[in-house]
């Protein structure tokens, strides 16, 4: 099989991979069912915001698998690591199905879910990215977008498979269908070599100072606008994780909404989160990623202000201000695989991406916490929605500080040239 084929069955393979793993946004609506169920089972009354730690946990944990599986698919390619990844994250669903605390939840999802979830998606979308150099900003849209469709798609399905049955058992099937999907599509994933160049496409001149260089990740934690971009990709993701955690009952809660009205406010966030994920790859491409990252930050304060304006009855400042979010978090996403490749190399991108995934754990950690506190504490949100407003406000402020790195860098490199 020529390469050309190679890298198209990769990309379908890791879309379909993806789609399972975005399993994670429907959290809120396990969440709920299965509050009820531990509930009716200990006689112990739970809520969502008692669930909350366990999606807190599984979107923390990725990092760790992240690393390790980056290190693993450049040495022994993505089938082995996608598949034990894949097992994983079926074992992990399918015993939350059998859980009857949320310390058990924490431990089969939170942990087992969580640690296959980052050693699977991570291998998936480095590996299309070496493997699509010619359209970076795209495909790192594409297959990020195809994770965050998971959160369309899925939530009418288990909801009509716990009106049917009950959330454990819901959490048992969608388990076996997830690992009978992402260990045979583990088949078809390859491994690109080394310096792969498309058939037809000529790398375009890159200005001095601009070219990545192709850095491990020791190199890439000595330089500083590493840190810049994990600041930057933490306070940029900060209302989405935030927002995401916690849709369904800010929907119910905060503007009153039925509980089918606050399923589809989690499908309308959750589109935006999809579409800004192509629509930054594509524009990424056209206008650098940082300027791209710049739009995204104003569109989450946006969004964030207008939830903050928002109370009982406010559907059309909340469903604009969602959409304002799920925008700006699909673009983070979308743009950060490439982002990463571009300022370090695609060659070790599968360990330095992990690496710089630890700023979206860090959002998906203090995100959700912030809100859950600020609403047991002050029983409202709009606190949790400043909060989050200014870390979009300070990731603005980051791709500034990113821009004087890069000038800083091209000067020097033009410097040393004329020397």
């Amino acid at each position: 099989m020529n390469l050309t084929r190679k890298r198209w069955r990769t990309l379908i393979a890791c879309c379909f991979i993806n789609l399972c793993l975005g399993s994670i946004y429907v959290w809120s609506v396990f969440a709920a069912s299965m509050a009820e169920f531990l509930s009716t089972g200990n006689g112990v009354a739970l809520t969502t915001a008692d669930l909350a730690i366990v999606y807190t946990i599984a979107n923390s944990v990725g990092p760790i698998t992240m690393i390790t599986g980056g290190s693993f698919n450049d040495k022994f390619g993505p089938k082995k690591v996608i598949l034990t990844g894949g097992l994983m994250v079926g074992i992990g669903m399918i015993a939350s199905g059998f859980a009857t605390s949320v310390g058990a939840l924490i431990v089969t999802y939170g942990l087992i879910f969580g640690l296959g979830l980052g050693m699977t998606y991570g291998t998936a979308v480095s590996t299309c990215m070496k493997f699509f150099p010619d359209k970076r900003g795209l495909i790192g849209g594409i297959t990020t977008a195809i994770y965050g469709l998971g959160s369309v798609i899925l939530p009418p399905i288990v909801t009509e498979i716990v009106a049917v049955t009950d959330a454990a058992a819901a959490f048992k099937i969608v388990g076996v269908a997830f690992l009978i999907l992402i260990c045979g599509c583990s088949f078809f994933m390859e491994q690109c070599p080394a310096d792969f160049v498309p058939d037809g496409w000529t790398p375009p001149a890159v200005a001095a100072g601009n070219k990545a260089e192709n850095k491990n990740w020791k190199e890439m934690l000595k330089t500083p606008v590493f840190y810049v971009m994990l600041l930057l990709f933490t306070c940029g993701a900060f209302s989405g994780m935030m927002v995401i955690s916690q849709a369904s009952a800010v929907a119910a809660n905060m503007v009153g909404m039925t509980a089918i009205m606050a399923s589809t406010a989690v499908s309308v966030l959750a589109v935006f989160n999809a579409a800004g994920r192509i629509l930054a790859g594509l524009l990424s491409d056209r206008i650098g990623r940082i300027n791209t990252l710049s739009v995204a930050s104003v569109l989450g304060i946006i969004g964030l202000l207008l939830l903050y304006m928002t109370g009982q009855g406010g559907y059309a400042t909340f469903y604009i201000g969602i959409a304002g979010i799920g925008l700006s978090f699909g673009s983070f996403m979308g743009v950060y695989p490439g982002f990463t490749a571009d300022q370090f190399g695609a060659k070790n991108n599968s360990v330095n991406y992990g690496i710089m995934f630890i700023g979206l754990a860090g959002a998906g950690y203090f995100g959700p916490s912030a809100m859950r506190k600020i609403y047991m504490a002050e029983g409202t949100y709009h606190g949790a929605f400043l909060v989050a407003c200014a870390f979009a406000a300070a990731g603005l402020a980051l791709t500034f500080v990113y821009r004087f790195f890069a000038k800083k860098k091209a000067r020097k490199t033009r410097n040393e040239n004329i020397v």
